[in-house]
């Protein structure tokens, strides 16, 4: 057995938005973490733009969604637009649903932030150790933990630290997944791009028109903080060591714009578009982009690293606190490999699309050809309407209890979502007081929801953290559930099962318990 300098927990390796949100879950569940990450500091790029109305949901959960809100773009920027150049008008559209306006399926709304702005808020949200300039260089797995070399490059020394389980959130070119050999699928790397952070007065073109990003043949432009601040992004240029920044953004902005950018940072970067083969080996887990790296069109990235983590959390605070069995995670996989997979068809059909409509844009004006003529719409009128991909997860699996109950599969581009109680889904948004929503139900327990609390309160069992809540009978009746029936919804918020009625013995949810969180047969 080889020695360590310190045990912990769970570590985790990665310091990006999935990473910090995991220390922040895992802290609530009173579980011992340290997490490593690689560079000196929290990353001064905007990165992901758009926080959806799910994570939106998951930070309510963590009591974050006020801070991120007042730190955000306000709703009316929860929209793209599609112009020949950054100062010409719109040829085409699009709002993103769950981001300019309230919706009825949600108590949130997303919001257009930078990942920069956003990253703050999630370190403050724990205490937990974190230790930046710290990258993971080995590992060695053994019967009950794993042991990590970390290489401090601040202090130039190596240190050794074992843990009951390793959550690698170490981005799309994971050390873990490689010192792992899992492989991906999918078809990789689309390109390289180039993020250029400048600051300029842009106001006149976009102050009475604003969106969170405008797209145009030549890159896209996006406001950065409400306060001021641009990104422009696009194919990597040849010769970047020779480029002239400040020139490559008035290129992009178009003839007779006349503006002189003040340019603050540049990064290269590779768009990635692949799927991890495994998310789960032995007692390492992986998540965010060291699971799925998808294209940034549509927004989809980061927040499906953030609901997949949410998933995982509770489990692994169960199998730490000895209520639920280890192979309570491999439902990690079995839930969320088929989402992703989902997720990244839906990025990539995306990104495709994009490509096009700018592509016959700029080919109209090389030919002559009316610029008014129809042009397919990258996003097939509804590119943005989502809230299927992002509220109507469907999970199958052991931890999921559906009796006779049917939960069909989110099918490929699916993008309506009709919420429902069948088992395996997220549980709807009801207000159950002014102010207070089914989802403020949900915490660092199980839920049971039912319109006759004291029925179900002498079927409990301490060995679960569980609690009971009231749920009005109006909402009952859209659930399926007679009075004296009942849902069980796991810590993640999703539906883990369901009696329509009252059960027909007292050790029906004990029993229920021990199956979603030893994933044994019900």
């Amino acid at each position: 057995m080889a020695v360590a300098n310190a045990e912990v927990e769970v570590l985790i390796v990665g310091g990006g938005p999935v990473g910090l949100a995991a220390r922040a879950l895992l802290e609530r569940w009173g579980v011992r973490v340290l997490l490593v990450e690689k560079h000196a500091a929290l990353s001064p790029f905007p990165r992901s733009r758009l926080v959806n109305v799910r994570s939106m949901e998951i930070f309510r959960q963590l009591g974050l969604a006020d801070r991120i809100t007042a730190d955000a773009f306000a709703p009316k920027y929860g929209r793209v637009r599609f112009r020949d150049t950054l100062h010409g008008r719109d040829f085409s559209t699009a709002a993103m649903v769950g981001v300019n306006a309230p919706v009825p399926e949600s108590p949130v709304i997303g919001v257009v932030t930078s990942q920069d702005r956003l990253e703050p808020t999630l370190l403050a949200a724990a205490d937990t150790e974190v230790r930046f300039g710290v990258e993971l260089v080995d590992l060695t797995e053994e019967a009950e933990s794993v042991v990590a070399l970390l290489a401090d490059h601040r202090r130039g020394e190596e240190t050794r630290v074992r843990a009951r389980y390793v959550l690698a959130a170490d981005g799309a070119g994971s050390t873990v997944r490689s010192l792992l050999g899992i492989g991906t699928e999918g078809p990789g790397a689309l390109g390289g791009f180039t993020t250029v952070v400048f600051d300029a007065d842009l106001g006149r073109w976009c102050a009475h028109q604003p969106a969170g990003v405008y797209f145009t043949p030549h890159g896209s432009f996006a406001p950065l903080y409400p306060e001021g601040g641009w990104a422009w992004f696009g194919a990597t240029p040849e010769h970047t060591r020779e480029a002239d920044w400040p020139d490559v953004v008035a290129r992009a902005l178009g003839p007779g714009a006349d503006v002189e950018a003040e340019v603050v940072r540049v990064q290269h970067w590779v768009m990635n578009a692949f799927v991890a083969q495994r998310f789960l080996h032995g007692r390492i887990l992986l998540a965010g982009d060291a699971a799925h790296a998808l294209p940034i069109i549509g927004g989809l990235g980061m927040n499906t690293g953030l609901a997949a983590v949410h998933n995982l959390c509770w489990k692994l605070a169960g199998v730490l606190h000895g209520w639920a069995e280890p192979n309570l995670l491999d439902t990690y996989e079995k839930e969320r490999h088929p989402v992703a997979l989902r997720t990244l068809s839906q990025a990539v059909a995306n990104t495709k699309l994009m490509v096009h409509v700018l592509t016959r844009r700029r080919d109209q004006f090389a030919t002559g050809e009316p610029t008014s003529s129809e042009i397919e719409l990258p996003w097939s009128d509804r590119f943005f309407a989502q809230l299927g991909l992002v509220l109507g997860v469907t999970y199958d699996s052991a931890a999921v209890l559906t009796g006779n109950s049917t939960a069909p599969e989110l099918s490929d581009g699916d993008t309506d979502y009709v919420p429902t109680a069948e088992p395996g889904h997220r549980m709807p948004h009801f207000w159950l007081t002014p102010g207070r929503s089914t989802l403020d139900a949900f915490g660092e327990w199980f839920t049971l929801l039912t319109p006759d609390p004291t029925h179900w309160a002498h079927r409990t069992d301490a060995r679960w953290p569980l609690r009971i809540e009231h749920l009005p009978k109006e909402h009952a009746d859209l659930c399926g559930i007679r009075p004296q029936g009942a849902l069980l919804v796991r810590p993640d918020g999703h539906i883990g099962a369901r009696w329509q009625d009252r059960p027909s013995t007292d050790g029906t949810l004990q029993h229920a318990l021990a199956s979603i969180t030893r994933s044994a047969p019900f």
